[in-house]
């Protein structure tokens, strides 16, 4: 595949004249990736800065070089004010083709089983879907990972393009607050929109709360088209201003939730692992028997199957699906059940507020008590740990405080932050021992939750990655008769 230089460039940047007609074979971001023919993304980043790898890119092979104005190269520069949003725009050019319908959702906590029950509802509806965030690529055929919840720009397009060629026809894809700041979404072609919630988290990158708030409406004023649906949740404090913004930039608001407008949740009985939700679609009572624990799932879900109609599904075909969601990996996964009969939950749950919807969601599910293991990331947001350990406290009868993915941080330093919080709570920094401790100390009635990392498959400490499967380590504990 290539390009000539001056067919990639968008409205306001120019190539100069005697490079116009130069063969792009690829782009690249890492200059120790660049392949002969490439065009160099020398992009300034949060950790380094890629102008001091364009060197390495030339002598790699890169035949051109996208940068800041002002940057010098032996070879042709693409000088740009904003470089994210100028190689964002390339990577659309190059990679051209997109799934027909791209829904994208946004929020705090919810998106991964957001997307996936999009996915399922459409393909229950006859379509070729895939969804694309945190767990990878997502496909009826399996599972593909990505490693970030939004690829950098050339990687998302690249997957859009392949989909598409694949026969994708309808994709649900996370938007995260990094990759809308960070322009990597730009290009996308989004005919739908959703707003699950906003709850702390990722402070360590945003400079305040503001920020973050402004960083994820990005996906609806200046990525979705005028009159294109969003749908927002509305039980949440912000969602009133993201409805006030979707309005503005001229979206078609769908209200869901107990205060929703267009979907109005009215009861939900919880049974031993099922929901009986009662609502109304435009007026009009409605109620399905969904396969999942947590009410947060039900709020999940009922975005999902507004997403559903806002992008052709029936109705009628959108709710029926719900009753054949399958839940995510990771997010209230049931990996076991203890010899009491106790069953053991995984959950991604790494913010106060997604700890809170957790034991919540576990509560009216459980006759007896909840036991809870779980940490804090390192190199993260550390305003939030004292936070998880008051959550944990209020919620949860019994807890043990672990390490996560304590990075280059001091574990121990991290879990006596959390502790101040939950100063009763058992602290056993090992994680595997502290599951070990959580599934002997259950009994019948009981239910261990084991937060944190979810669907990971390692343990980050130090600049090492050291293998640490979860769900395989509690069936090994459990059958070892523990």
């Amino acid at each position: 595949m290539t390009r000539t230089l001056a067919s990639l460039l968008p409205q306001g940047l120019t190539a100069p004249a005697e490079a116009a007609a130069l063969e792009i074979t690829g782009l690249a971001l890492d200059s120790r990736k660049v392949q002969p023919g490439d065009l160099f993304a020398a992009l300034p980043g949060v950790k380094t800065d890629g102008r001091k790898f364009i060197a390495m890119a030339v002598e790699n092979g890169a035949v051109a070089v996208l940068a800041p104005r002002g940057t010098q190269a032996p070879v042709p520069v693409i000088e740009a004010d904003d470089t994210p949003g100028a190689l964002a725009a390339m990577a659309a050019r190059f990679y051209p083709h997109q799934p027909d319908v791209i829904a994208a959702v946004t929020g705090t906590n919810g998106k991964s089983s957001t997307v996936e029950f999009l996915r399922q509802i459409w393909a229950a509806s006859g379509h070729e879907a895939a969804c694309l965030g945190t767990l990878g690529v997502t496909r009826a055929t399996g599972r593909t990972e990505v490693g970030y919840t939004t690829p950098d720009a050339i990687a998302l397009h690249r997957s859009l393009d392949a989909l598409a060629d694949d026969g994708v026809t309808h994709l649900a894809m996370e938007a995260s607050s990094h990759g809308l700041k960070q322009r990597r979404m730009d290009g996308v072609r989004v005919t739908a929109a959703a707003f699950t919630n906003l709850t702390q988290d990722h402070l360590d990158y945003h400079p305040d709360f503001e920020d973050y708030f402004t960083s994820k409406m990005r996906l609806f004023n200046a990525l979705s088209e005028a009159g294109s649906p969003a749908v927002i949740w509305m039980d949440n404090d912000w969602a009133p201003r993201v409805a006030e913004a979707c309005r503005a930039a001229g979206l078609e608001v769908i209200e869901a939730g107990w205060r929703g407008r267009d979907l109005a949740v009215t009861e939900i009985l919880p049974h031993a692992a099922s929901q009986e939700v009662s609502f109304t679609w435009r007026g009009e009572e409605r109620r399905v028997d969904l396969p999942l624990i947590g009410e947060f799932q039900t709020s999940n879900a009922l975005v999902a199957a507004a997403l559903a109609i806002a992008t052709g599904v029936g109705p009628d075909a959108a709710f029926a699906a719900l009753g054949g969601l399958t839940g995510v990996a990771g997010r209230l996964q049931q990996v076991g059940e203890a010899a009491v009969g106790a069953p053991i939950l995984l959950d991604f749950a790494h913010t106060p507020d997604g700890l809170d919807h957790l034991l919540r969601a576990a509560r009216p599910h459980t006759r007896g008590r909840i036991h809870l293991v779980f940490g804090a990331g390192g190199d993260r947001d550390p305003s939030k740990r004292e936070k998880m350990g008051a959550v944990a406290a209020r919620l949860a009868d019994h807890i043990i405080v672990t390490d996560d993915n304590p990075r280059s941080e001091e574990p121990s330093a991290i879990r006596a932050a959390i502790l101040k919080g939950c100063p009763d709570a058992k602290e056993i920094g090992d994680r595997e021992s502290a599951i070990r401790a959580g599934i002997k100390g259950l009994e019948a009635g009981d239910v261990l939750l084991i937060a944190g990392k979810g669907h990971e498959t390692g343990q980050i400490v130090g600049d090492r990655v050291i293998p640490f499967d979860e769900p395989a380590i509690v069936r090994r504990i459990l059958a070892e008769g523990a």
